[in-house]
């Protein structure tokens, strides 16, 4: 698996957050609950996001819901 590929990017919770549209914090607090993945990549807590990671993610919530049986 090559390092350079597009789906292998990492991302920062800024392009993160701009790409699904939510405040920086909500990110934060979503890949703390496990909704979402992340790495922390420094001692400091600095967060980033595989793309491919985030592709998933956003198929995921669109995906349509299924009916209910009864």
């Amino acid at each position: 698996m090559a390092i350079d590929s597009p789906q292998d990017k990492m991302l920062t919770v800024r392009e993160v957050s701009a790409l699904l549209h939510v405040h920086p914090n909500t990110l934060r607090r979503w890949a703390d609950k496990g909704i979402i993945k992340s790495f922390c990549i420094t001692a400091r807590g600095d967060r980033r996001f595989m793309s491919r990671d985030i592709e998933r993610f956003l198929a995921e919530m669109n995906r349509p819901p299924q009916p209910q049986g009864k």
